[in-house]
């Protein structure tokens, strides 16, 4: 399945919760589902429920469904909790650290920023949104995307605050891996177990 890039708000409010790397927007004023018959309370099944939360991780870091089937194959193998590395591992995600630090106001804008060869890792340009950042590396941003409207009105007014485990340099317009991210640092609120039962079933 290819990359979302329909309504984010409808998908929101579809799964319930508002996703931040998603879209600003928030499901406040409309909470039920979208449709006909969206306000009537629907009774989920567990693989709904799965499913569900699996669907909030894809959407709001805005990944394909073989792009976390990688992911969770790479959590498995990890000595840690699966649940556990598979957060910090889509948290590392340089499109995500982009987000979270306050350049973009989300995680596909964030994305375009890479792309386009605004984002640098430790002074060297990274075009390669999924890069996975470790601890110790600068995140910054070129001399040209320091003057962009975008990041100047994201900087401004910040979507999230900004997590623990990054430190913000205001001067350079960089931040700092200080520690690995956990299931806390997900900025919504998630059963982490039902997404690693639901791929239990299909890895």
């Amino acid at each position: 399945m290819s990359r979302y890039t329909g309504p984010r708000l409808k998908v929101m409010r579809a799964l319930g919760v508002d996703l931040p790397g998603l879209s600003r927007k928030t499901i406040a004023d409309r909470p039920h589902p979208p449709g006909q018959h969206g306000a009537k309370q629907q009774r989920k099944s567990g693989y709904g429920l799965q499913l569900q939360e699996k669907q909030k991780l894809r959407f709001n870091y805005g990944l394909s469904e073989r792009q976390m089937r990688i992911l969770v194959s790479d959590a498995r193998r990890s000595r840690d909790s699966a649940g556990v590395k598979l957060a910090e591992l889509l948290e590392r995600r340089l499109d995500n650290v982009v987000f979270r630090a306050g350049f973009a106001n989300s995680i596909p804008a964030a994305r375009q920023l890479v792309n386009h060869g605004h984002v640098l890792v430790n002074g060297r340009r990274v075009d390669i949104p999924s890069f996975r950042t470790r601890i110790g590396e600068v995140v910054s941003l070129s001399t040209k995307g320091r003057t962009l409207l975008v990041v100047k009105g994201s900087l401004a007014d910040l979507v999230l605050v900004r997590p623990e485990w990054l430190v913000f340099d205001e001067a350079n317009f960089a931040v700092t891996v200080s520690h690995l991210p956990d299931i806390a640092d997900i900025p919504f609120p998630l059963d982490m177990q039902l997404v690693v039962e639901y791929y239990a079933q299909r890895l």
